[in-house]
């Protein structure tokens, strides 16, 4: 069976001409790109982390000695820290409640103690952020975030319970990320 095969010199020629086309197609993009977290907006508005810090932060509703209530503190800590990167809010905009629950799940147990081997920690999150000009919810939406942690031998209490606080902490941090990208594409995006 027969069939025609491009001369080296054409396919190459080929090659040259599809990489032109799609070095063309990239720079007639390039402009369009604005990154998230800019310090300038392309359209001359408020860039989005001028917006964030823009956002007050209500405290979670928690009860006092509790440990939701150290991690009702972790997350508004971690999410203050992500709208202001550190630098401190200005005048506020927006106002974020949240409320949260935690739950915790274990998923293997040894079989002779009838002790967990392994555990699930979670919390689930509800946030609105309003308006402060109008008084009104502009976002409303749900979060989650479980995290699994191990329990090093059932005889090492503080190594379960330093896993527990880890897994607080990084649920805690899961929640907060979550959160700041909700906020940003609302402010990026207008919905």
């Amino acid at each position: 069976m027969w069939w025609h095969r491009p001369s080296t010199v054409t396919a190459r020629a080929m090659r040259a001409a599809r990489f032109a086309l799609a070095l063309g197609i990239a720079g007639l993009t390039a402009g369009c790109f604005q990154p998230l977290y800019g310090d300038r907006s392309l359209s001359g508005g408020p860039a989005v982390g001028q917006a964030l810090r823009g956002v007050d932060v209500m405290p979670i509703a928690a009860p006092n000695g509790t440990p939701e209530a150290r991690i009702a503190v972790e997350i508004r800590n971690s999410i203050l820290f992500d709208l202001t990167g550190g630098a401190g809010s200005t005048s506020p905009t927006h106002r974020l409640q949240i409320q949260m629950a935690s739950t915790r799940t274990q998923v293997i147990v040894d079989v002779t103690t009838a002790r967990p081997d392994i555990e699930n920690y979670g919390i689930n999150a509800t946030f609105t952020l309003v308006e402060l000009a109008t008084g009104k919810p502009v976002i409303t939406g749900q979060t989650f975030a479980r995290v699994s942690f191990d329990i090093p031998g059932q005889e090492q209490r503080f190594a379960r319970a330093r896993g527990l606080r880890d897994a607080e902490n990084r649920a805690a941090k899961v929640i907060a990320e979550n959160i700041r990208s909700r906020l940003a594409s609302f402010f990026i995006a207008g919905a």
